[in-house]
């Protein structure tokens, strides 16, 4: 692998993640897919909206959303965060995506440390972050990284029940 970087996604960047992922989408079978979307039983049609490169870019123009992206050699995209405003002290950590691929070798490390810098620099106090119940790859990658866990539930999706475990992680 080349030199890796996490920068902040551009308009520009914003439009090849999409393409990206809705591409990813494409084979069922892929991990990608799996992982978000026959796991939990979302609709795809759902996830490929969410995915949109409309969606990506209302979220990053409403100033509420900002995506990371992690980057081989300035160009090539390996996984992405995106955060998400709550209020003024708090972010939602809405996803980290490793591309299948590169899994395995630091890259949500390496989003996440990017994602927390920033939220300090802007005076966030505390980051949160959702995981379904039996995420539990997902899960230990939280809490190794110092975020405690904060509450279980059950949530009424469209599409059914999901079990997710919400996790805080306190800036400063």
């Amino acid at each position: 692998m080349g030199s890796i970087t996490v920068n902040k996604a551009s308009e520009h960047g914003i439009r090849s993640l999409s393409r990206k992922l809705l591409e990813l989408l494409d084979d069922k079978n892929g991990a990608l897919y799996q992982d978000n979307v026959a796991k939990f039983g979302i609709p795809e049609e759902y996830v490929r909206k969410a995915f949109s490169e409309d969606v990506l870019l209302e979220a990053a123009g409403s100033g509420k959303a900002t995506f990371y992206l992690a980057l081989e050699n300035k160009c090539k995209i390996l996984g992405f965060a995106q955060v998400n405003v709550v209020d003024s002290e708090t972010a939602e950590l809405d996803r980290i995506v490793v591309f299948p691929e590169y899994t395995r070798q630091g890259l949500g490390t390496k989003l996440l440390t990017r994602t927390v810098e920033d939220a300090k620099h802007r005076g966030t106090k505390a980051i949160v972050v959702n995981a379904g119940q039996e995420e539990l790859h997902a899960r230990r990658f939280y809490e190794k990284n110092g975020f405690e866990l904060v509450k279980e539930a059950s949530l009424d999706a469209p599409w059914g029940k999901i079990a997710l475990v919400t996790y805080r992680l306190r800036l400063g």
